[in-house]
């Protein structure tokens, strides 16, 4: 397994869709991801990624004083960090707020808007994906915003195709259609990544930038293909044929953090996951991930998750 896919295979998203829209030009509503979209399961995720897809339609999206970027039906909009935006038909139109325009959601349709002056309608589904890592470096060093053509890259047609008829049944009734749509999310969000790490310019820094590094690459994936091997700087920089220095300075200069404390965060990153999907003792999750007591994992884990490994393990 590549590094990328070892990554996303540890945060383990869950995917959710809240709100069925209809708009009709001109309209310009604020939007972002809430605690109220999570009354039913009791709290948010400690990480949320909105996304919205255009069924049909056009919209322009925009996060702060950024540009205002166009989607088209059949396209996805991805913000990473589920940061406050805005939507509207054009640019420049005075932002409302339409929380009180929202009707439901019930037990047998979704939450639904219509709003707009009885113009050019745009119809979207809204949805997030939810997962419990605070601190995941790949969704650190992702933009504000990503846009996908759903039909675009190899099985497109039907992805689309599978998008496009869970957001119709979903805007019809609760027949699963909502489940479907945080699978289709989830994908489409890991092959947004994918191509955003393909695009990226030379010389630009970041998590996914040291990925394609040829040194600090290899030595991410030395570090994922055996996380609990009692690495040192000096080891892995002569696995990478560099000094001790220039390693430590090529790593942490790319990934932002030294390459002990990323192997730190990373193994933190697995125990969580293997906490809250398996029955293993803690102490064997300690042993694991390369900690030799109980007691320097639940310090470390409590640092980072601010509770312990139990409980952690029992959320609520």
């Amino acid at each position: 397994m590549d590094v990328l896919s070892d990554v996303f295979a540890a945060v383990r998203f869950s995917g959710g869709v809240f709100l069925d829209a209809e708009f009709t030009a001109p309209w310009c509503v604020v939007s972002q991801v809430g605690p109220e979209e999570f009354e039913a399961q009791g709290r948010m995720p400690a990480h949320l990624i909105a996304y919205h897809y255009v069924v049909d339609g056009r919209l322009f999206v925009r996060v702060g004083d950024g540009p205002a970027l166009a989607v088209q039906a059949g396209e996805i909009v991805l913000l990473p960090r589920n940061d406050g935006h805005v939507l509207g038909s054009a640019p420049g139109l005075r932002p409302v707020i339409v929380d009180n325009l929202i009707h439901g959601p019930s037990p047998e349709a979704p939450a639904l808007l219509r709003y707009g002056g009885g113009g050019e309608p745009t119809r979207i589904v809204c949805g997030y994906l939810g997962c419990e890592m605070p601190d995941n470096l790949l969704l650190k060093a992702l933009p504000p915003l990503l846009k996908l053509g759903v039909r675009d890259g190899s099985g497109g047609a039907w992805l689309e195709s599978s998008f496009r008829h869970a957001a119709q049944a979903y805007g019809v009734s609760d027949s699963g259609s909502a489940a479907v749509l945080g699978k289709l999310a989830e994908l489409l969000f890991v092959e947004g990544v994918r191509r955003y790490l393909a695009a990226l310019p030379e010389g630009q820094t970041g998590w996914l930038s040291g990925l394609r590094d040829r040194m600090v690459g290899r030595a991410l994936a030395l570090l994922h293909g055996d996380v609990a091997h009692p690495w040192t700087t000096e080891e892995l920089a002569q696995a990478v044929g560099l000094s001790r220095s220039a390693f430590a300075e090529r790593f942490t200069g790319l990934i932002g953090v030294p390459p002990m404390r990323y192997l730190a965060t990373w193994r933190l990153q697995l125990a969580a996951a293997r906490l809250r999907e398996s029955t293993a003792s803690t102490t064997q999750i300690a042993g694991e991930i390369g900690y030799e007591s109980d007691a320097a994992f639940n310090r470390a884990f409590k640092r980072a998750f601010g509770t312990t490994p139990a409980a952690w393990r029992r959320p609520g």
